[in-house]
């Protein structure tokens, strides 16, 4: 299941901070920017939210983390979920499978970063679109869902990611009114 809020300013943080765990108290106040303060809480009340509709769990859930850092909830390990924020909006993928989540603003096209993180076939499926920001876009999400899927992160070689996993599903959702695209990535069952 995926979470989305959209409306990440109208978030009051004195009142969100009083709704989450310790854990995640000290991790949100240790971020000195306001805005990314603000994402932070979002996505983990996203997952509160998530796992109180879903999974009837009501305590905020405690993180966990696997050897290479990805979190997994302490109390539930058999529950997967990744979250994610930028400026625009954040996300949270609850499931009971290994899934991934990133959500991007969308912005101008940038062909130096492009030849960056896409692979040739990728720069030029991307420079052939009719909307080329958000082609990039999209597949800068599948490439972050994908890295959080698997645990990875940036570790790979970005140009390499969809072509190293060609068993993973996608969902992607473009909101070009809110500003930003969200892509869900899991492993084919």
């Amino acid at each position: 299941m995926i979470y989305i809020n959209d409306h990440i300013e109208d978030l009051s943080i004195e009142e969100s901070m009083k709704l989450i765990s310790e854990q995640r108290r000290q991790t949100v106040m240790a971020i000195s920017n306001e805005a990314v303060r603000r994402q932070s809480l979002g996505a983990y009340l996203l997952l509160q939210e998530g796992l109180r509709d879903e999974y009837h769990i009501a305590e905020a859930p405690v993180f966990a983390y696997h050897q290479g850092g990805k979190p997994y909830l302490a109390d539930h390990p058999h529950l997967h979920f990744s979250m994610s924020h930028s400026r625009k909006a954040v996300a949270c993928a609850i499931a009971q499978h290994p899934v991934g989540v990133d959500i991007e603003t969308i912005r101008p096209y940038n062909p130096t970063l492009a030849r960056h993180v896409l692979s040739s076939d990728e720069l030029e499926e991307v420079e052939q679109a009719a909307h080329p920001a958000l082609s990039f876009i999209r597949l800068w999400t599948m490439k972050e869902s994908v890295l959080k899927l698997t645990g990875e992160g940036l570790r790979m070689p970005l140009p390499d990611v969809l072509t190293t996993y060609r068993d993973i599903c996608f969902q992607t959702i473009i909101n070009q009114r809110a500003g930003y695209v969200c892509t869900i990535a899991t492993q084919q069952q």
